[in-house]
């Protein structure tokens, strides 16, 4: 299969202690109908088990969702571990509830966009395509 024809695999994770994944569950719904393969891992997941689901998932992706407040905790975390693993080539991004000011400052550390309550699915899509394309182009 050539790399046109591959899909696009993105690992949907909810860190940590909140249980909410309604925003999760759209969001991986989403991305399936956008024509993505996707790997849900389920509630109350730490960053180490998002890592090793990555990497035994060979995913481009990992997509997010933090409600907690711990994004300037969990968001390092995991990009360091995926770094520390050598997949630092997998794009780390996501959304929840996050200030504008949190986003950028995690922006700045080499995470990549995030995305707030309300923002339409199509964003995010667009984004990793972009994204994606780029990454295979270089």
């Amino acid at each position: 299969m050539s790399q046109e024809d591959r899909k696009i695999r993105v690992l949907v994770a909810k860190p940590g202690l909140d249980g909410h994944d309604r925003g999760a569950k759209v969001i991986a719904s989403a991305f399936r109908d956008g024509g993505f393969e996707v790997i849900y891992t389920g509630l109350h997941q730490t960053p180490e088990m998002i890592v090793a689901a990555a990497i035994q998932e060979d995913v481009d992706v990992v997509a997010m969702s933090v409600l907690s407040g711990a994004h300037m905790t969990l968001f390092p975390r995991v990009k360091g571990l995926l770094e520390e693993a050598g997949v630092d080539h997998v794009l780390l991004t996501g959304g929840g509830i996050i200030p504008e000011e949190d986003m950028e400052a995690l922006e700045e550390q080499g995470i990549g966009k995030l995305f707030g309550p309300g923002t339409p699915t199509s964003e995010a899509i667009e984004y990793i395509r972009a994204w994606f394309q780029a990454q295979e182009a270089a």
